[in-house]
Parts: C-alpha cells; structure tokens; sequence
C-alpha cells in the first residue's frame, strides 16, 4: 500500500513538472512570437518611407525635367550683381557674412563639395562656404526654404530633378539642391520659396540690359527666385547659364 502511495506521488510531481515544461515552452513560444513580429514591424516602418518615396517617384518617371512642378511662371525675372571673391578661400570651418539671399558668389572654403550628391536636407546639408566653391566651378544651386521642406509633394518634385540630374562625368549635371536655413540669413523675398543661383564668368546676352543697369562688366551672380519647384525654370536658368560660364568650369 505505501508503494503504490509513493507510486501516486511520483505521477502526480511528473505530471506538473511536464505541465510546467509545457508551460514554459508554450511562454518561449510566445516570446518569439512576439519579438518577431516587433522586428517585423521595426523592418516595415524602416522601409515604409524609402517604398513610398519610390513609388511616388514613379510616377515623374516618364516626365521630361521640363514638365516636373510649377511652370516657369511661378518665377520672378532674373537678378544680376557684380561678384567678386575668385580664389578667395578660407579654411574650413571659418564663417562668411554673405550679403546676398542665398549666396551665388564670394569667400569660399578651400575644397567643395563632390559632384556625387544632388539633393540634401537640413540634416546633412554641406556648409554654405563649401557651397560657395561649387558656385564658382559651374555649379547651379537650386536653394529651399523651410516652406517647400514641410511639402511633401514639393520635395517628391525635388528627388525628381534631383534624379533627372544624376551623373559624375558629365559636367551638364553641375546641380545640387540644398535647404536655405533660418540660421543662414535673411528670407527669401515674400512669397518665393525657391532660389537658383550661379557664380557666372559674365552676363549672358539675353541678360545685357539687366547687367547694365546693375553696371555688370565683368564675374556676375545670377538668381532667379520662384513661388514654388519648377523644372522648366530651372532647365531655362541652367540653359542660359551652363557651368562653361563660370569662373573654374573645368575643376570638379
């Protein structure tokens, strides 16, 4: 009788320790449930924005850089200053006071930018000084104020010129696309959100009557300010101005 007791005993410890084993597998399972489908949801959001921004691409694929954005009517004539600051370097890190809104010419550090990226935002955005060098190797710089960062479909519009203007051998593609930032300078003019500026080695013929009335005989800074993203300004400015018609067109 003590034996079978003691029989009874020992089924009924095996029996919990196998529900506790149970158990605990039916937990473990449960937690790696869990983590997956928190890694799964850490993965999709990572790559929700990078699809989106792809598929909202797609669709100015097919879109000449002409046909992206505003018309050119949503820009203001051009604007021309005398410009001065060739090889005019300073090292990295010193600040330059320009006195124009963005700048298109002037004191610049002592290296620029590489060709490679087209488009920043205010998180990796190269100093302004960097910026200025590229100016004077040809580059055309279409600057954004905050009212065209916090649009998205203005920015998608931006990746799209951006995109359209890729390449590293082909000296056409001296573009870059870069915030203007509250701690920069001034404004832009009222209700322009956009500015294209070009360090030029002279005015081009169409502009003489504007270099003459501003006394440009020589290096000029061009601008062009605009309400909103329009590729068919930006594809006229580049035109007019190319990066042969600037002060180093042959540096990179």
């Amino acid at each position: 009788m003590a034996s079978s007791n003691k029989s009874d005993r020992r089924n009924a410890v095996d029996k919990i320790r196998r529900d506790q084993k149970r158990a605990d597998q039916r937990q473990g399972r449960i937690i790696v449930g869990v983590c997956v489908l928190v890694a799964a949801v850490i993965i999709g959001i990572a790559a929700f924005k990078p699809v989106t921004d792809w598929w909202a691409l797609r669709s100015l694929s097919d879109k000449s850089l002409a046909q992206i954005g505003e018309g050119a009517k949503a820009c203001q004539p051009r604007v021309i200053k005398a410009a001065t600051g060739v090889q005019d370097h300073v090292q990295p890190g010193v600040e330059v006071k320009y006195a124009d809104t963005p700048p298109a010419f002037g004191q610049h550090e002592v290296a620029p930018d590489s060709i490679t990226r087209k488009l920043y935002t205010e998180k990796d955005r190269p100093r302004v000084e960097m910026l200025v060098h590229n100016l004077e190797h040809g580059y055309t710089i279409l600057w954004y104020d905050e009212t065209i960062a916090d649009d998205k479909d203005q920015m998608r519009e931006l990746r799209a010129i951006a995109d359209k203007l890729q390449g590293e051998d082909d000296y056409r593609m001296k573009f870059k696309a870069v915030p203007w930032l509250k701690a920069d300078g001034k404004a832009f003019p009222k209700g322009q959100h956009v500015a294209f500026s070009h360090w030029a080695k002279t005015a081009a013929e169409e502009d003489a009557k504007i270099a003459a009335a501003a006394k440009v005989t020589d290096s000029a800074g061009v601008w062009t300010y605009c309400s909103g993203v329009s590729g068919a300004a930006l594809k006229d400015f580049m035109a007019t101005y190319p990066y042969l018609n600037s002060p180093e067109p042959t540096a990179g």
